[in-house]
């Protein structure tokens, strides 16, 4: 299996990313709620530094003029954040005091309603600089002056920016501290969490190699007990097929030793005797039992190649196929031998069937099918090799049949119906069968004998 990292560390990167982002949203919203905090307070302090300049207007000989108290100038003074500008204009926009060519509100600038005063705030640059200004109307009427004068207060953005980033600086902070002690949990919280993974990890390695038995009921989460369930359930088909391959091999065994027993009983028989005529009979029939044994063998391999077959099919290494040209090409290589015994073999099959398979064991199956049906079928007798839409295969012969009582057994084993087999073919052709998720059926032939039908699945 590929290393695909450490589960705690992936849990808590994707936690601090989160964090991050989260943190990034937080300071801004932070960063904006300073500057609206920031515009309010300090244009209220522009406000009322325009209103104590308004306050000190006077008139004398038709001429308006502007005595500026200290406490207003105090507030024009440098600090650490940024300056502060001013201007008065008279009822006809002359500059009667202040810094010259502070920005007129632009067009449209509506008049606030935040405060009891004909006053609007706008945004301007001033010398190169980026600065809020307030503009109060202040009436004057006066019997020989009547009109509105205007004050503009205008202060540099350096001390509103400064206390937004103050403000969004102390809540980054803040949060970051937040987020460092939530990681931390979260590690712990993690690492005990994981606790009966390693639990599980240690009943598994402390584990001999040949012990099969299901995994003790150590105590997991919720999310993790299908895993337990998953490993039991492996095991135990695990187990099942190391059982298989015990009792098969102990029946093998079995099967081997019966015959060989014979084979030798019989040549140390045949050793015994002197007549020549004797020892050609004992040569013929060891000859006979080692064709048998050597049929047996064969059987033996085919069924290891099944299940080799099996784990290519289950891992993917399935190919499409034409299983009409599988059953032609086998015809023909079967003919000689079906003409041999006097048997008439024939295939049925219009247009090509499509599947999905491994080529070995359909023609394995094939191969058992059709040498099956040639042994059984009588001289002059006839088996027929259909192939049918969707993807259906057929093997009918003449030959006696089996009883519908023993249909199912014909598929254990080393069940045999007669001495001369091995009872392996029809283990064999159920075998590929299931690795194929095909349905095979035994039915009664159309001319008595028997009929072999075996359905592909076309998914």
């Amino acid at each position: 299996m590929r290393d695909d990292g450490s589960l705690r560390g992936r849990l808590l990167g994707n936690l601090a990313l989160l964090l991050v982002v989260l943190m990034c949203a937080s300071g801004l919203s932070a960063y904006w709620n300073g500057r609206e905090a920031a515009d309010t307070a300090y244009d209220r302090t522009l406000l009322a530094s325009a209103r104590t300049i308004a306050a000190g207007l006077s008139q004398r000989d038709g001429t308006l003029s502007a005595d500026v108290p200290y406490v207003a100038l105090d507030t024009f003074a440098y600090d650490s954040a940024g300056r502060i500008y001013y201007q008065v204009l008279d009822i006809q926009q002359r500059l009667i005091s202040g810094y010259e060519h502070l920005p007129p509100p632009p067009p449209g600038t509506p008049r606030t309603d935040d405060y009891p005063a004909l006053a609007r705030f706008y945004d301007a640059r001033y010398q190169g600089q980026d600065v809020r200004v307030v503009s109060l109307l202040r009436a004057v009427s006066e019997p020989n002056m009547n009109g509105m004068a205007e004050i503009r207060v205008a202060e540099t953005d350096e001390a509103r920016e400064s206390m937004a980033r103050d403000l969004m600086t102390d809540t980054l902070l803040r949060l970051g501290m937040l987020a460092l002690a939530a990681l931390m949990m979260v590690w712990f919280a993690v690492s005990a969490a994981l606790r009966p993974l390693e639990r599980l990890r240690s009943a598994v390695e402390e584990r001999q190699p040949d012990d099969l038995r299901p995994l003790p009921l150590v105590q997991v989460q919720r999310e993790l007990s299908p895993l337990v369930h998953g490993l039991n359930h492996f095991t135990e088909r695990l187990r099942a097929q190391f059982e298989r391959q015990a009792q098969f091999i102990a029946d093998a065994a079995h099967e081997l030793r019966t015959p060989l027993a014979a084979l030798k009983a019989r040549l140390e028989l045949g050793q015994r005797s002197s007549d020549p005529q004797q020892w050609r009979q004992t040569l013929a029939e060891a000859a006979q039992g080692t064709d048998r044994l050597t049929h047996l063998a064969n059987q033996l391999l085919s069924l290891a190649r099944v299940e080799h077959g099996a784990r290519t099919i289950a891992e993917g290494g399935a190919q499409r196929l034409d299983l009409t040209q599988l059953a032609r090409e086998l015809g023909m290589a079967l003919a000689p031998l079906a003409h041999a015994r006097g048997v008439a073999l024939a295939l049925e099959a219009e247009a090509p069937v499509w599947l999905k398979g491994e080529p070995t064991l359909l023609n394995e199956l094939l191969s058992n099918l059709v040498d099956n049906a040639i042994a059984h079928t009588p001289v002059g007798g006839t088996v027929v090799l259909r192939v049918l839409a969707p993807a259906v295969l057929e093997v009918e012969d003449d030959g006696p049949g089996i009883p519908e009582a023993e249909r199912e057994r014909v598929f254990e084993r080393f069940y045999r119906r007669s001495p001369q087999g091995t009872g392996l073919g029809l283990a064999i052709v159920g075998e590929i069968c299931r690795a194929h998720l095909a349905n095979i059926s035994l039915h009664d032939g159309d001319n008595g004998g028997l009929k072999v039908r075996v359905s592909f699945s076309t998914d």
